[in-house]
């Protein structure tokens, strides 16, 4: 089977002359394409970069990015993508544990590269997109006019399949973040699952609007090239960026975060685009809510919709509910709350956290996962990776949840969330649901806090109106919820703090109250 790059070069022979990207007001055919990812490969030699080595680039979404990501893979290198909102100290961190030798920069994040220039320890040439005059500065330089200047041709290389395509951080909400080995392999098996179910066809228009940092980013940008597509990349996920673009370019596949689904419907903007083109909008990264999902289905009639459940070290989704079961008045509306169906190339279990001992349908447990699409590991972390990866392929994915006895994943929490008051088990999602289904609850999040009786009790933190009292929204759980579940302390926020993709960051909201002392989970 051919690596990532002779894919591209396929696709360029079969198909010289067709749109390969679209990003913003520029366009690249793929026979053009094919030949810049050439000339970043050459360029990327003659800076000293070779096989195995790695290349970084802190960048919102771009051509060059895609570039980078294919022209490395030709001399048998990786792309590390850096998350662009992190601090300054946060990107040398990346660049740094990953020995990049080349790093590129977009043209808002030079004063991050001003803040850290003298701090990296790998890096001999630096690139600035859009540079000042396409001047040279020391060992900084335009891009354009470093890749003009390079050969036509890279120096010849053999890709292997188990050769590490891209390095992904994890986002590091546990601890410093993880470098996530993914190889040409991981992606085959992502993508070619990906084909089955897309229904996907020769005029499809796939549009790029998650961060190329981030692990949907990524695979829609190699999938763009791995079904011979036209991919429309999104400069960042701006909703009303988004609805135009799909209106101008008549984008029929796209995958959306449930915040920006949400946003998207309060835009008036949003709403006077024509977006009938869409053939079907995939959704994921973090938990949606009954009324999101019923006012983007709303929003647009005539699209299919399908949930997909995936990580970082898993290539993307491992999971997929159907449009079959996008029915909210349907028979089976509770898969609804589910993350759907194992693709066909993988396998599902759930085990005891403690134990690792298999649990029956229904129970919830620790989610594992067997897929070609698993990681080959993380960087430079041999224990870390043999925790998460056993020998025969099962992957710890880190999450609660179980499955039921037709075969639905249900996702409860990450396990490191579960809280446990009293030796019994409590996953903050169960609770969260709850209050959620109250009128007056506009946001929340559940954690453990400490306590002297029990180790830990669950706090809700609100967002809610004053038409309610703490106690309540504490009666309100005990009427749905066994009593040890309940709240037993209620905060109010205006806000309930999210990362990007929208995921709840707890560790943040458990902090000041766990200062000095040790949490079981």
């Amino acid at each position: 089977m051919p690596g990532l790059d002779e894919v591209l070069r396929e696709r360029a022979l079969a198909n010289p002359d067709r749109v390969a990207f679209i990003a913003g007001d520029r366009e690249i055919s793929y026979g053009d394409f094919d030949r810049r990812a050439d000339r970043v490969g050459a360029a990327l030699a003659a800076a000293g970069v070779g096989p195995g080595d790695r290349v970084a680039i802190l960048d919102k979404n771009s051509l060059e990015y895609a570039e980078l990501l294919f022209g490395a893979a030709r001399i048998g290198a990786a792309q590390v993508p850096v998350n662009y909102r992190l601090a300054p100290d946060e990107v040398a961190y990346i660049v740094n544990n990953a020995q990049a030798k080349v790093f590129v920069v977009g043209p808002e994040f030079v004063p991050v590269l001003d803040a850290i220039a003298g701090k990296l320890e790998h890096t001999t040439r630096t690139v600035v997109i859009d540079g000042a005059d396409g001047a040279q500065d020391g060992a900084r330089q335009d891009y354009a006019a470093w890749i003009d200047a390079a050969p036509a041709t890279p120096p010849a290389y053999a890709v292997d399949t188990a050769d590490v395509f891209v390095q992904l951080y994890s986002s590091g909400t546990t601890g410093l973040p993880k470098g996530v080995m993914l190889t040409h392999d991981n992606f085959l098996a992502a993508l070619a699952v990906t084909n089955d179910v897309w229904d996907i066809e020769e005029s499809s228009v796939l549009m790029i609007a998650m961060p190329m940092y981030h692990v949907a980013g990524n695979v829609l940008t190699v999938s763009t090239i791995y079904n011979g597509l036209t991919g429309v990349i999104t400069r960042e996920p701006d909703p009303t960026a988004i609805a135009r673009g799909i209106e101008r370019h008549r984008v029929t596949h796209i995958f959306l975060v449930p915040v920006l689904l949400q946003f998207m419907q309060l835009i008036p903007e949003v709403g006077a685009c024509d977006l009938s083109s869409l053939k079907l909008l995939l959704y994921g990264a973090s938990p949606i809510s009954e009324d999101v999902l019923r006012g983007a289905m709303a929003m647009l009639p005539g699209t299919e919709f399908m949930q997909v459940y995936g990580l970082t070290e898993v290539t993307g989704a491992i999971t997929m509910l159907p449009a079959a079961d996008h029915d909210p008045d349907g028979p089976n509306t509770r898969r609804l709350r589910s993350a759907g169906l194992a693709n066909a190339t993988t396998t599902l279990k759930i085990v005891d956290p403690a134990t690792q001992e298999e649990v029956p349908a229904g129970q919830v447990g620790e989610i594992l996962c067997r897929t070609p699409q698993n990681m080959k590991g993380y960087w430079g972390m041999p224990e870390a990776t043999a925790t998460a990866l056993s020998e025969d392929n099962w992957f710890r994915t880190g999450d609660a949840g179980y499955l039921d006895e037709d075969g639905y994943l249900f996702i409860h929490d990450r396990v490191k969330d579960m809280i446990i008051s009293g030796g019994e088990n409590i996953y903050p999602a169960e609770v969260e649901n709850v209050l959620m289904s109250h009128p007056d609850v506009a946001d929340c999040a559940v954690i453990g806090v400490p306590d002297e009786k029990w180790g830990e009790t669950p706090k809700a933190i609100v967002v809610a109106s004053d038409a309610i009292t703490d106690q309540d929204i504490i009666d309100y759980c005990r009427d749905r919820l066994a009593h040890f579940k309940c709240p037993t302390s209620v905060e109010r926020r205006t806000e309930i703090p999210r990362n990007p993709t929208g995921k709840i960051l707890k560790r943040d909201l458990r902090a000041p109250y766990w200062q000095g002392k040790d949490r079981a989970v």
